[in-house]
């Protein structure tokens, strides 16, 4: 027995530990006068099972550590840190993927820790609509752990729980945004009403969770909203479709979506440069875009140009408040950018969207439209810019060029617009007038430290700073602050045509602060001139000012 404890190989051991216990059990089953030599027999057995048990898990152990070894400097470089952020991974996950505490027999967990994923920036506000082969790569490079054939993980920062080979996935995400603020010098005039302008309130602006289900190139997108709109807790829907992504660079949808029209509403609205997108952009994709529109279509992009186009017909809730159900709007969208020039430092961006409604809603009125919007804040449910019902309508169009220009950390865009009304005839046979509006705007914005909004071929349009440091003041880190500022015209006054939906001017600035790729507080600052329209509000026109915050998590 002293022999066998000093031979220490692993595999000697177990073929002679073999032989003994061959030929000791018909010994001791022979023997039945001997019970305490066989009880020591068995003790010591029972020892030395336990001694190869430690030596086949200390030995795997040292399989894993060569076959990293074996890798090369170059990969174990890559192991220890991330290419986005240069951080450090715990060195007890750098060389081995083995837990050297796991029990013989019991499954050992794959381990790639990212240690600091809060660097980057703000993970999408819709469903996660990417195509196989980039969902893969996705949950391969970030954060995950495999367990029982299964990858649970955060891959672009949401949580995930997919299949090995990343067929079959689940990811479930956040967006939250609540706003609180007020407005100054909004006291009303003789013959006017004030309207809904609180010197404090507050906002549930967004409350999404984004639901993505995915079988291989098949994406399903299911995400309610228990924020949408500027009524606190109004409840809704922002989308529920269905995506193939297995053609290159293309996302075919069918369902309930937000169709890409325009720069602004390309962009998520976790990457906003202010709270509110500027009052045209809201109004020309709202004619048949905007959230939880019925849409049909697709895009395509490249790195140097981005197109897409959708079949349109009513948003989610609308058919059941019409009398006439059977005649829903139906509309389309289009949109293009490219960037002719691009560089280490510079991006050039040129675009094009134009958008219809072929057909409006036939509703108790017959077939109406009306063109409203809030002063570029969502605390108040009045809109000083509102055109009232306009009756007879055949047709909402409109069509515009974007532009956008990066210098390292600038950014400067803007946008113009041309809405079109085309008007049926009424009663007795008279011509009504089509009518014309436009609007516009130009906003500049710098990135004070973090890495600077950069082009985001996917979408089309720049995203937000990314967060190269997430806050830790101990070591002087402070994460992404930006400073934006925005000038926004909507002019719906057509006074041939005896229209009169104001012309709104605002002007704003803001701070934004992102500790980590996760959250951000917002600060805006608006002042915003109205003239007169035919409301009772507005009569003479109104000035006034607003200041608002908001707190973002996006997950």
């Amino acid at each position: 027995m002293a022999m066998m404890r000093r031979c220490s190989p692993l595999l000697p051991s177990f073929a002679f530990a073999s032989i003994l216990m061959s030929g000791i059990a018909p010994v001791a089953e022979a023997s039945s006068s001997d019970d305490a030599q066989i009880r020591a027999l068995k003790a010591e057995m029972a020892e030395m099972r336990r001694e190869m048990m430690g030596q086949i898990t200390h030995l795997k152990s040292q399989i894993a550590q060569n076959e990293t070894r074996q890798r090369g400097p170059a990969s174990r470089r890559a192991t220890r840190t991330t290419a986005q952020n240069g951080y450090k991974f715990p060195e007890k996950y750098a060389d081995n993927d083995v837990d050297p505490n796991v029990k013989f027999g019991e499954q050992t967990p794959r381990k790639n820790i990212l240690l600091n994923n809060g660097v980057g920036t703000p993970p999408s506000d819709r469903g996660m609509t990417t195509s196989w082969k980039d969902f893969k790569a996705a949950t391969q490079k970030d954060e995950n752990v495999h367990v029982g054939g299964m990858i649970i993980g955060f891959p672009k920062g949401r949580f995930t729980v997919a299949s090995e080979d990343g067929a079959y996935g689940l990811s479930i995400g956040l967006a939250f945004h609540e706003d609180f603020g007020g407005f100054m010098g909004m006291s009303p005039r003789r013959g006017e009403t004030k309207g809904d302008f609180s010197s404090f309130t507050e906002n549930a602006r967004r409350l999404r969770i984004p639901f993505t289900f995915r079988y291989k190139d098949w994406v399903a997108n299911i995400t309610p909203d228990f924020g949408s709109g500027s009524a606190d807790g109004s409840d809704g829907l922002y989308e529920a479709n269905l995506n193939y992504t297995g053609l290159h660079n293309t996302i075919l949808t069918v369902g309930y979506f937000q169709p890409r029209v325009t720069e602004e509403d390309s962009e998520s609205s976790n990457d906003f440069e202010m709270m509110e997108r500027p009052a045209i952009t809201d109004i020309v994709r709202n004619i048949a875009a905007g959230d939880a529109r019925f849409s049909v279509g697709g895009l395509h992009y490249e790195k140097r140009w981005w197109i897409a186009g959708y079949f349109t017909g009513q948003t989610f809730g609308n058919r059941a408040k019409d009398t006439n159900i059977g005649d829903s709007q139906t509309g389309g969208t289009f949109r293009v950018a490219g960037r002719p020039y691009v560089s280490k430092d510079i991006d050039v961006h040129l675009g094009l969207s134009a958008i219809s409604a072929f057909k409006v809603n036939d509703g108790t009125n017959g077939r109406t439209y009306t063109f409203k919007e809030a002063p570029e804040v969502n605390l108040t449910t009045t809109a000083l810019l509102n055109t009232g019902a306009l009756r007879n309508i055949g047709s909402v169009w409109s069509a515009g060029p974007e532009l956008g220009f990066r210098w390292k950390k600038l950014v400067l865009k803007g946008e113009y617009y041309h809405i079109g009304v085309t008007r049926n005839q009424q009663q007795g046979g008279q011509s009504l007038p089509s009518l014309s509006f436009e609007g516009y705007y130009g906003a500049a914005n710098y990135t004070l430290f973090g890495k600077p909004r950069m082009y985001n071929e996917k979408e089309g349009a720049f995203s937000a700073p990314g967060v190269e440091h997430e806050f830790d003041p101990a070591h002087g880190y402070w994460g992404a602050l930006e400073l934006s500022g925005r000038y926004s015209v909507a002019d719906f006054d057509d006074t041939a045509n005896s229209v009169r939906g104001g012309r709104q001017t605002v002007w704003s600035g803001g701070v934004n602060w992102y500790p980590n790729r996760h959250f951000r507080v917002m600060l805006d600052f608006n002042h915003f001139i109205v003239t007169r329209n035919s409301q009772a509000y507005n009569i003479l026109g109104r000035d006034g000012n607003s200041v608002a915050a908001r707190v973002q998590a996006a997950f």
